[in-house]
Order: C-alpha cells, then structure tokens, then sequence
C-alpha cells in the first residue's frame, strides 16, 4: 500500500553498527536489511512473536487480576502512579491500553499532556504533572513524564542544558516524596532496536489507520537515534535509584512486553486474593536491568 502521508519524505540516510544505509520510507517495500533483524534487534532474546493464542489467554488471566487489584485499591485507598517511556514507537500507548482495558475508567486514568502552554512554561517543571497524580483508590499512568526534559527536550533543543542538568539532579527528590506518600510508583521504559522502530515507523507510513501517528517529530528523530541513546543512558545513570528504580522491558515484541508490565504491577503490589498461578513469574529475559542497554 502507498504511504497516506500527504508530504513526500526524503530517504533517510543512517548508520547502524558502522554500516552506512539508505531508508526510504516512503517505499511500500520494507528492506531485508529491517525486516530481517527487527525482531532480534539490539540482542532481543527470542526470535520470533509471542504466539497470539498464547498471548491472548495469559493476558485475560492477567487482567482479570488486575480487576482484583483495582478492587483492593478502591478498598483500601491506596494509589497507583506509572510512568511509561521509551523511543517513539515502543508501544507505550498499546500497553496502557491493555493494562487499562477492563478497569474501571472512573478510578484508572491515563495523562498524555501536549506541549506546555505559556503559563505551564512559566511554572515549576513538575507542576503541570503533580496536578494529575492519583488520588485515594486511583490508578494513574502517564504516556510520557516529566522525563520528557530527560530525553526529547534536550535531543530536539526544546531545553536548555542547565535545565537538563537541573531536571536531574531534582527528580530524585521529587520522586522519594512521592513514594514517601506512600504511592505505588513504577517507572517503566520499554525498550527496542533501532531496525525494529524503522519497521514500526514503516508500518504506521503504510496503514490506513495509524499513518496519523506519524509525526514531525518522528522524522527528526529518526537521525538522532545515536543522540537519544546517550541522554537515555544519562538519564537511567542519574535517576534508577534505590526507592524509585527503572524497570526495563525489552519491547522488540509488543506481546511479550505487555504481558512483563502487567506482571510487574500484580507482582509488586499486594492486593487480596492474588492468584500466583495465574500471575506467573517474571520472564527475565524481557525484564532486564540498565546495564543490560545502556550503550545500545
């Protein structure tokens, strides 16, 4: 299918592991070069898609689990806050969408906030996002954070580089108060290739349904993956602390990903009447510490 998007977008020309390549996404054919090694990119431990009637039935035990645990939250009172990040295209939207799929909207909220406006400019960087933060039985996730001043401000220059440094030497602060309040807080960053992100660009170029998806932003980024890599280990360096670390999910497969983030919540919170059967364990293969992509 020829892509939907209305201005023409030169050939990118890249350089992964020292080889020098041309990607034209405007071409409806994907080259070998992406599909062949998209799934392993950047040393993913399997091969091949989590098989779909597999995914299907352990993820339905998985949220009926997490009906149990929203349940404990509204009786208890306690309080969920999840951050997601990762590139563009590491399925942040798809897997707060199957996290959130059968709870109740009115005590599970998602935040994706657009750019600040002139007031928000003008406030403390945290403030626009501390208005959002769960109240009593509430779980909160947010697609994208203030991370946002760890990663694509100061990649596409939107900061300054005292506001990056300030933004990290403050956020470990900001977050020991918040688990000081006694808030389940997770940081989650899913992790993918480089040859997998141009294989999602790819597909959403192509698709009737999610060209739209497609941004300006996406174009710039796709010549700094080098840049984001080095503010992205920055960032794990500065701020996976003792009280609010990084859970890492590699996310080449979005079936496998979404599956170890639902686990991570029913694992680490201890709600009545969890089903350890079903939960399962940790594949630790997907779930990985910093040190295991830091550099990629």
């Amino acid at each position: 299918m020829a892509s939907l998007i209305s201005e023409k977008i030169d050939p990118f020309h890249l350089s992964i592991d020292g080889e020098e390549l041309i990607f034209d996404i405007m071409d409806p054919e994907l080259p070998e070069w992406i599909s062949g090694k998209a799934m392993v990119s950047e040393d993913y431990p399997y091969k091949k898609k989590l098989k779909r009637s597999e995914y299907e039935e352990t993820l339905f035990g998985l949220q009926t689990e997490l009906v149990k645990m929203q349940n404990w939250l509204k009786a208890s009172g306690r309080r969920i806050l999840a951050l997601f990040e990762g590139r563009d295209a590491a399925g942040k939207g798809g897997t707060i969408f199957v996290t959130r799929q059968y709870l109740n909207p009115r005590a599970a909220r998602n935040v994706a906030l657009s750019k600040p406006t002139d007031t928000e400019r003008g406030q403390w960087y945290f403030q626009r996002y501390v208005s959002h933060f769960p109240t009593s039985g509430e779980f909160v996730t947010f697609d994208r954070s203030w991370y946002n001043r760890a990663g694509v401000e100061p990649v596409m220059g939107f900061c300054t580089p005292e506001q990056h440094k300030a933004f990290l030497a403050e956020v470990p602060n900001v977050e020991q108060a918040i688990v000081d309040d006694g808030i389940y807080f997770f940081k989650f960053w899913l992790n993918i290739g480089q040859e997998m992100q141009l294989k999602r660009f790819h597909d959403r170029v192509h698709s009737p349904l999610k060209y739209w998806k497609f941004s300006p932003i996406d174009i710039a980024g796709i010549n700094k993956w080098h840049e984001y890599t080095g503010y992205r280990d920055i960032m794990l360096d500065k701020t996976n602390t003792d009280h609010t670390p990084w859970t890492i999910i590699r996310a080449n497969d979005k079936r496998r990903a979404r599956l170890a983030v639902i686990r991570e919540f029913l694992i680490s919170v201890p709600y009545d009447g969890r089903d350890d059967h079903i939960v399962g364990k940790r594949d630790n293969r997907i779930v990985v510490g910093k040190e295991s992509i830091m550099g990629q």
